[in-house]
């Protein structure tokens, strides 16, 4: 076995070297450094007694948020039910533990109204920040002014048209850059785009970012579909693809369940993927490793996503009067089956 290194004064402590040193979680070992209910009195003087052994820090941020605080964040996304989504919800959490935070989670459904009354029901909650993917790039507003009086707001993935907050997303328009330079390297000659509609910042961002990276190239750009991020949008984008003819040599799709609609429809009326047709999409999201063939996707950075927002969430509850931060993340393009020929 290799020797343990011995840690040194100009090593960063961090939560985890503190609970794997306690024999506890991390969330354990937040709970107890952090003062929060539900760890028992010997439990928390030993975290303590660890922490200051390994001279860790507690987060100086964290520990600027209000006294009674109730330490929650909230967080509203559109469709928890996308792949996309539940992961994006899964690294918030995850990041959230180290500052000693919880989350609350309400589903929008993509409806504004919808999206309104849940975050009223989460400021209702004395959350001390939000953490929100907005249902629509404009109609979202009037909700997120409101709750913005409450509670320190952070727009993540897509923005409101108009409306000044903190945002942390991809950058969308290198994703596409990436996806259609990778599809003229295949040997694409043409390329159509299966999108989502003008609803969303997303949506517009990467429609916007497609047809800027194929006015560099020489690829005939057949007209784009656009509908909305689902299963069902790219099955109806493939038939209608099949129908209307001649097929293009590629499809890039703004998200993997639309790439995912697309390659299982392709394949069921006789189309093969990638030897007829190359297929991308967008976000990295599990069902794009197993889906037959596998999916040549732009992979978005959930841990980053995820640590970024956190940072800038607390940072706003620091200082509420600081100036707005805008984040852009590069995501990266990972190749799979679907633009490979044999």
């Amino acid at each position: 076995m290799a020797p343990t290194r011995e840690r040194t004064m100009t090593d960063e402590v961090r939560l985890r070297d503190v609970a794997e040193a306690a024999g506890v979680s991390i969330a354990t070992a937040s709970r107890a450094l952090t003062g929060r209910n539900r760890v028992s009195a010997s439990t928390t003087a030993h975290v303590t007694a660890v922490a200051r052994r390994l001279g860790y820090q507690v987060n100086s941020v964290g520990r600027a948020l209000r006294e009674g605080s109730t330490r929650t964040v909230g967080m509203t996304v559109p469709v928890i039910g996308n792949p996309y989504f539940a992961q994006l919800v899964d690294a918030v959490e995850g990041a959230l533990v180290e500052p000693g935070l919880e989350l609350l989670i309400a589903d929008s459904h993509g409806d504004v109204d919808h999206e309104a009354r849940r975050l009223r029901t989460l400021v209702g909650r004395q959350i001390d920040g939000l953490v929100v993917v907005p249902a629509d790039v404009e109609r979202s507003a009037p909700a997120l002014r409101a709750a913005r009086r409450h509670a320190p707001v952070v727009q993540l993935d897509r923005r409101v048209e108009g409306l000044t907050t903190d945002f942390v997303g991809v950058d969308n328009a290198l994703g596409m850059r990436v996806v259609v330079d990778h599809l003229v390297d295949r040997g694409a000659r043409s390329v159509v785009l299966v999108g989502a509609d003008d609803v969303t910042s997303a949506g517009v961002e990467r429609r916007e970012g497609f047809e800027a990276a194929v006015a560099r190239t020489g690829l005939e750009v057949h007209a784009p579909l656009l509908d909305d991020f689902s299963l069902e949008a790219g099955q109806r984008a493939a038939e209608e693809l099949v129908a209307r003819g001649p097929l293009p040599d590629a499809v890039v799709a703004a998200d993997d369940l639309l790439a995912v609609g697309v390659v299982t429809t392709l394949r069921r009326l006789g189309v093969d993927v990638p030897g007829r047709v190359l297929v991308t999409g967008f976000d990295g999201t599990v069902i794009a490793g197993i889906t037959e063939p596998a999916l040549t996707t732009v992979v978005q950075p959930f841990a980053a996503l995820a640590q970024e927002v956190t940072r800038t969430l607390l940072a706003r509850i620091a200082d509420g009067a600081a100036p707005t931060r805008q984040s852009r993340i590069s995501p990266e393009l990972l190749v799979r089956a679907s633009t490979t020929r044999p």
